[in-house]
């Protein structure tokens, strides 16, 4: 099996223990996580701006590393990742979700439950801030909100302008909520050319602005603005109090190793993968199906062989892993392949604990426990 010489390293993946860890299986390097705080930490003039999101993670040992860091406010799209982050001390939570049926009743539950974190939700339209308003005045509590604004996700949200300032004036004078800002998540901007993304990321910001203008204009206080994610981060991390809220940053994958080149974030979690049968002269079966990758992507774009990137993919179900390789190859059944998820997010949510790596051995155990649906509440 090759060994890369690339961006990567060379064999700084590799595990000297391998034998204790069965695949497939999700490992998490931690001199790597916390390089890559530290290259967070670097591209932003004030700690104090960050709002990591912790939908990559999912786990109360990264969130330690983080708050250990000085990052103190936090992204989220679940009640578990809520959960999770609470039960880390996280003063501040921002659920990026507009909460509705059972689960404005969790984040209400959540919001009683830990009342030393403060918690905030979006809203795009009244009666969603009506119904969370009614619900937070009759549990006795007020809930900050942002107004969640589309600037070409086209999933949820508001188009910034006269609409969306006629919402957040209405929201203002719902008993039960309190009005504090703006977010505009901008995913759909990823060219890989940094000029022009960030030029597609200013036009669609610029209503942004304008609406907060606006505001402060119309005499409320200064709206705060959460914006971007992974791609747009070094963008948004150059304005002024903008709080910006990257994610992937934290273990990185191969898309966006490929998609964000400008950005400086290292690989730091891989996915483990054994040969485990050979039906062929040139087939190999790994052991890494649909269940242990994110398998939205194309097939040759779901993971990348560190140590085997000439490997051709052919097929893909719940647990295998179908390639070609060369003829005359060397690879037999019980060899360890070391894969670059091309989306890390999904993956992660793939597994309830990883194994963390130092100094090429196994140092213990992360368990994502926000990757369940529920914790507590």
């Amino acid at each position: 099996m090759k060994m890369t010489n690339d961006k990567t390293g060379n064999s700084w993946y590799l595990i000297n223990d391998i034998d204790t860890i069965d695949s497939p299986a999700l490992v998490i390097y931690q001199d790597r996580v916390l390089e890559n705080i530290s290259t967070l930490l670097s591209m932003i003039d004030d700690v104090r701006r960050l709002r990591p999101h912790v939908k990559t993670h999912k786990s109360k040992e990264a969130t330690a590393l983080l708050m250990r860091a000085g990052i103190t406010k936090f992204k989220c799209a679940t009640i578990a990742e809520a959960e999770m982050l609470a039960l880390s001390l996280a003063l501040d939570v921002l659920l990026a979700y507009q909460p509705a049926g059972p689960k404005l009743m969790r984040f209400i539950e959540i919001i009683k439950r830990y009342p030393s974190t403060k918690f905030s939700c979006l809203v795009d339209n009244i009666i969603s801030a009506k119904n969370i308003g009614a619900e937070a005045k009759a549990n006795n509590i007020v809930i900050p909100v942002f107004i969640d604004l589309n600037i070409g996700m086209n999933r949820t949200g508001i188009t910034p302008g006269d609409e969306a300032i006629e919402l957040y004036k209405a929201c203002n004078n719902i008993p039960g909520i309190k009005m504090i800002g703006l977010h505009a998540y901008d995913g759909h901007i990823r060219n890989p050319d940094i000029q022009q993304r960030t030029i597609e990321c200013d036009e669609a910001f610029e209503p942004v602005l304008q609406m907060q203008n606006t505001l402060l204009g119309d005499g409320f206080p200064e709206p705060i603005i959460v914006a971007g994610g992974s791609p747009t981060f070094p963008i948004h991390a150059k304005r002024k109090k903008i709080e910006c809220s990257p994610g992937t940053f934290i273990y990185w994958d191969k898309g966006y190793l490929l998609t964000c080149k400008e950005q400086a974030f290292i690989p730091a979690a891989l996915v483990i993968s054994r040969i485990i049968s050979l039906p062929s002269d040139t087939k190999l079966c790994l052991d890494l199906g649909h269940k242990s990758i994110a398998s939205e992507n194309a097939l040759d774009n779901r993971v990348y062989f560190l140590n085997a990137p000439e490997l051709k993919f052919i097929g893909q179900s719940e647990e295998h892993l179908i390639v070609e390789a060369p003829k005359d190859h060397s690879y037999k059944i019980g060899d360890v392949l070391y894969g670059f998820p091309y989306h890390i997010c999904p993956t992660v949510a793939l597994y309830e604990r990883a194994p963390v790596i130092q100094n090429n051995i196994v140092s213990g155990e992360w368990k994502m426990i926000s990757r369940d649906r529920k914790i507590n509440l």
